[in-house]
């Protein structure tokens, strides 16, 4: 098959009109009002917080240092169970914070926490659980609930990948004590960079609000040892416009999805996620797994992509278990994460974004199927 001369990468970000956004940066120009809780950051938190069906949205100008803080906003130490398959920045949230990672195996089929394994991880020390909805797929969320209060744990949800993302008609960062988004250029909504933190009192956003900015609760009053993780005013006013496409970009996502999932029918040794009975998905990834009865193995059918320009993702791989960082500790030991093994070495992140064309889906899909 000839190889193509553009490549097609794994995620392309969509970005709003920029006409519209020129008119809202020649209105910053005017305020001279970049950063600290400007007008578009307002209108951004309110907006988004209705957009998602939350009660409370603090920006943050990352998704990592939103992760950190809600660490610190919950004031979590010792110990904290969570997932070695996700992008390595959630574990190192627990680790500036001082924190001990335990991993515990993932369910074999959606790659989120194993729930049924939770409960033999904790310990004396262990204090909360940070879990990942993977792909955007929830974990499951009421039984994790049910350990969680049984042991007196926090929940902190790494929700990177779970805009718009409901249950059952109930946004999924309603659930635990707070959620992490991520707002980064690779995302399904993105503001270039950017994240949020989602809670459900007015008190815990008060306390947030002021670790994201140095701890300051007035001019001269610092509560806290906090960090500077605001959002700008350049960044919200993006974000803002975002918000009139995202509906749509989500629904073509889909369709792109469908349209693989079709494609890969019958296709032996290539398996595809299902949809979740009662979820709204938002289709932020599309991850196949390359099976022992494919033609080829894994990484064959990786490299065979590149070498045509397609550029997927082993998202993820390798396991954060297995990096020098954190493979040291105890919980590290591959024999005890056996499924989180078989699945880092199985799966590749196809490409997706609401502007993938039809020839391009069809010309990943014929290096695939081998037709």
């Amino acid at each position: 098959m000839e190889k193509r001369e553009k490549p097609i990468l794994v995620t392309q970000p969509t970005m709003p009109d920029l006409g519209e956004f020129v008119e809202k940066l020649e209105d910053i120009w005017e305020n001279k009002w970049l950063t600290n809780n400007g007008k578009y950051h307002q209108e951004f938190e309110d907006k988004l917080a209705k957009h998602l069906g939350v009660k409370y949205v603090s920006l943050f100008s990352n998704g990592t240092l939103a992760l950190i803080t809600a660490l610190q906003t919950l004031r979590i130490s010792g110990e904290v169970i969570t997932t070695p398959y996700t992008f390595v920045a959630t574990t190192h949230a627990l680790h500036w914070n001082g924190i001990t990672p335990v991993f515990c195996d993932i369910d074999p089929v959606y790659g989120n926490l194993d729930i049924d394994k939770i409960e033999s991880l904790i310990t004396p020390k262990t204090t909360a659980i940070v879990p990942v909805h993977v792909y955007g797929n929830p974990v499951e969320v009421e039984k994790l609930e049910r350990i969680a209060d049984t042991y007196g744990l926090k929940i902190i949800y790494d929700a990177a990948h779970a805009f718009g993302v409901e249950i059952n008609g109930q946004s999924v960062l309603n659930y635990g004590d707070l959620s992490i988004l991520s707002f980064h250029a690779t995302k399904t909504f993105n503001t270039i960079e950017g994240g949020a933190i989602i809670c459900h009192d007015e008190g815990t956003k008060k306390r947030i609000d002021f670790l994201k900015n140095f701890g300051f609760a007035d001019e001269t009053t610092v509560v806290a040892p906090g960090i500077n993780a605001k959002m700008n005013e350049l960044q919200s006013a993006y974000g803002l416009l975002q918000l009139n496409t995202i509906d749509k970009q989500i629904q073509q996502r889909k369709d792109i999805a469908y349209k693989y999932k079709e494609k890969f029918k019958g296709v032996e040794g290539i398996s595809c996620l299902k949809d979740i009975e009662g979820v709204k998905h938002n289709y932020a990834y599309f991850p196949i797994y390359v099976n022992s009865d494919y033609t080829l193995s894994r990484d064959e059918l990786y490299e065979k992509l590149k070498d045509h320009n397609v550029y997927g993702r082993r998202y993820f791989y390798p396991l954060i278990s297995d990096f020098p960082t954190y493979k040291g500790l105890p919980s590290a030991n591959r024999n005890n994460l056996q499924n989180a093994v078989k699945i880092a070495d199985k799966v590749i992140c196809l490409p997706i974004y609401p502007n993938l064309s039809e020839e391009e889906i069809s010309y990943i899909v014929k290096l695939i199927t081998n037709e």
